[in-house]
């Protein structure tokens, strides 16, 4: 009977064992694109049970490399003395402590888990309930969260022109330059008052009629000024003593839109899409804000502080502007 032939073998390169480190990378690299091929046929699959399989699989394969990035991260990190490595932020100790207790670790197995003593943790431990901005544990505070001084101009704001209600001094404020939601200014409104409100300033503004508009170019004010010129108004004969008019005086008409403040015939920006206060310190650039969508001026997490006037000492007519707190 003939032999059976045996399966061909495939010589190796001579110099093989100094591209092995090499050849690892490559192999792991097709494997992962097998994967990603088959996986991605499961994902298509009819049957349910192939596609949570997939599903599965892909979570088991990220867990595993999340592991082997964290014991990357420790193996540099521990090459340090204790004493030697970077601290925590107060917020990421919160973090910690959070995690021991939803692990039910010890104060070991947290310790070795971020690289720290088990004396440090304990002392962690002893000052959680620490108040203040000096605090040892902190709570993360949201990127969104306004300073109190925002809430401190709205609380003013309000106490100042009490007709107001919240949308209107979102409008108010965003064109003084500071973008707020209506439901922020009412959550702050709602707030306990940061500062004593004044006095019964504006209690008679009831007794005003109140113009309200909700949209630009809703309604317009407008107003006739008299400029006197070099001359002045008067002239020491008759009739001319009573003329308001050329070479005695110029007549000015404006025209005002009341929802924008935008002044119109005259081309100028509306008010409330110029560059804006931003309080929030860590509030990207690049993030919308309120509407309208306006720019941010200069650098993020300024303190600011509201000027208020009123028209012809009209409470319902108020004069915002913002600046910056010294």
């Amino acid at each position: 009977m003939p032999a059976k032939s045996s399966s061909p073998s495939i010589p190796l390169p001579r110099i093989w064992t100094s591209h092995v480190k090499s050849a690892i990378l490559q192999v792991i690299s097709l494997a992962q694109f097998t994967m990603a091929h088959t996986r991605g046929w499961a994902a298509n699959s009819p049957k349910s049970r192939i596609r949570l399989k997939a599903d599965l699989d892909r979570a088991h394969q990220e867990i595993a490399l999340l592991r082997e990035e964290l014991r990357i991260h420790n193996v540099r990190m521990a090459q340090l003395p204790p004493h030697h490595r970077p601290y925590y932020p107060p917020a990421e100790r919160m973090a910690i402590l959070q995690l021991r207790a939803a692990r039910s670790w010890s104060l070991e197995q947290t310790a070795k888990a971020f690289l720290v003593t088990a004396e440090t943790i304990a002392s962690w431990l002893k000052r959680v309930d620490e108040q203040g901005p000096d605090a040892l544990v902190q709570r993360p505070e949201p990127v969104n969260k306004y300073p109190d001084c925002v809430r401190h101009v709205v609380q003013r704001l309000k106490s100042l022109c009490p007709m107001l209600g919240k949308t209107k001094i979102a409008q108010i404020l965003a064109r003084a330059g500071l973008h707020l939601g209506v439901t922020t200014v009412g959550r702050m409104l709602r707030e306990k008052p940061s500062q004593t409100p004044a006095g019964n300033e504006g209690s008679t503004a009831n007794k005003h009629r109140v113009v309200t508009a909700k949209y630009p170019d809703h309604l317009w004010h407008t107003d006739l000024s008299l400029v006197p010129t070099a001359l002045g108004f008067w002239t020491t004969w008759f009739p001319f003593a009573l003329a308001q008019c050329w070479p005695f005086a110029w007549w000015i008409a404006m025209a005002e839109d009341h929802f924008s403040r935008r002044v119109m015939y005259a081309g100028c920006y509306p008010a409330n899409r110029k560059p804006r206060y931003e309080p929030r310190k860590h509030w990207p650039r690049c993030s919308p804000c309120a509407r309208p969508i306006a720019l941010v001026k200069g650098q993020p997490g300024v303190q600011i502080e509201i000027d208020v006037d009123f028209a012809s000492g009209r409470c319902y007519l108020p004069i915002v502007h913002l600046k910056r707190a010294a």
